[in-house]
């Protein structure tokens, strides 16, 4: 096996299930094996962190409304995505640089995810790459997202090697024109090394819908538009035939005072009116989250920080325990909805309610002692 690919950690089903009970554990652990730089990579974001901040407020300004005396003995979270069954709507966002948490890298989350039954996202600037990640993981259902450093031609050769490897869908991210100020990382005067490898930023600053169209014209392949904020882009994306319109902020790591991904996910429901599907990512990181956003009208919800924390507390296995804990998680909360599954719940499980607790990149852990702004 391919060195790049050698499972890192013990990978045994089970193996971490004592040491990890709740998902603040697998925080705590990772806060202990990562140095400084790399822990403000997962906790920070761009300027004042006020996007990221109003993530977790999005989702923390959601009550349910329960229903009772339903029988709720049998209850499965499980759902069909790009003709799969999957065990929870759920995908582990592309997320940069996963080698910095784990020596496996992005094939630790593909393999996690696939043994677990999750969709996996990878990002083209995550190791060990598109043909690597294929080759660790070639069962899991497996998603491509491009950052565009090159011209049509790097685009089509993307999309083509995606497609020779089985990706189910291609992702392109359309919200990175200006790389953000990252404030964590310019006061302590560090710089990134991938940031120092990183080349052919003038093309996404360049990217327009003509790309879409290209990919669209050309390939058959699912496409993924990432990034979208608004209804008047969501329509856009529908005219270009694009298949899925992925919600995100970039957990508030790109535009600062940007709104909430929950505030944003009824506007683009509104407008989609199932002529597309929908995922999101933004601060999710517990199952009644989960619920809250496929309650709101998405299909598949992204994982982006719970799924670093996991890989740097322990791996592929952290990854598959991390995503035994969530289903948990949802399978309770949708029970105590009165729900069987994710096709009983819809905007009537919802109510405005006023959050009670500070927003943090922590505040969905309440019994976590870890101050995200110490150095």
């Amino acid at each position: 096996m391919n060195e790049a690919i050698r499972p890192a950690r013990n990978v045994e089903l089970g193996a971490s299930t004592e040491e990890f009970q709740n998902l603040h554990e697998f925080i705590r652990k990772a806060r202990a094996n990562l140095n400084q730089n790399a822990w403000d990579y997962i906790v920070g974001a761009a300027e004042t962190e006020t996007t990221m901040l109003r993530n977790r407020m999005a989702l923390d300004e959601i009550a349910f409304r329960p229903r009772v005396l339903r029988n709720v003995a049998k209850v499965d979270a499980s759902v069909e995505r790009f003709g799969r069954k999957l065990r929870l709507p759920v995908m582990l966002a592309p997320v940069g640089a996963l080698e910095i948490f784990d020596p496996g890298a992005a094939a630790s989350v593909a393999r996690g995810a696939g043994r677990f039954g999750a969709a996996h996202m990878l990002s083209s600037v995550s190791e060990p790459g598109l043909e690597k990640v294929a080759e660790a993981a070639p069962d899991a259902l497996r998603i491509f997202q491009l950052y565009v450093r090159g011209d049509d031609a790097f685009v089509e050769d993307c999309v083509s090697r995606s497609v020779a490897n089985n990706y189910a869908a291609f992702c392109l991210t359309v919200d990175t024109a200006h790389y953000s100020r990252r404030e964590r990382d310019i006061a302590k005067r560090y710089v990134r090394a991938s940031r120092l490898r990183a080349t052919g930023g003038d093309f996404q600053k360049g990217l327009e819908w003509r790309t879409v169209k290209l990919i669209k014209d050309k390939y058959k392949i699912p496409l993924i538009i990432k990034g979208i904020a608004t209804a008047e882009d969501a329509a856009i994306a529908l005219d270009h035939g694009v298949e899925w319109i992925y919600v995100s902020n970039h957990g508030g790591r790109q535009l600062d005072h940007g709104r909430g991904a929950m505030h944003v996910l009824p506007e683009i429901a509104d407008a989609v009116k199932g002529r597309a599907r929908i995922m999101v990512d933004g601060g999710f990181c517990r199952g009644s989250d989960v619920v809250k956003a496929i309650a709101s009208g998405a299909d598949i919800v992204g994982l982006g920080r719970m799924q670093c924390w996991a890989l740097a507390a322990a791996g592929e296995t952290g990854i598959h325990r991390m995503l035994e804990l969530l289903e948990d998680e949802v399978v309770r909360t949708l029970g105590l909805l009165g729900a069987t599954c994710f096709a009983e719940v819809n905007k009537s499980c919802l109510h405005p309610a006023t959050a009670t607790n500070m927003p943090s990149v922590f505040s969905a852990f309440p019994l976590l002692e870890i101050e995200p702004y110490r150095y």
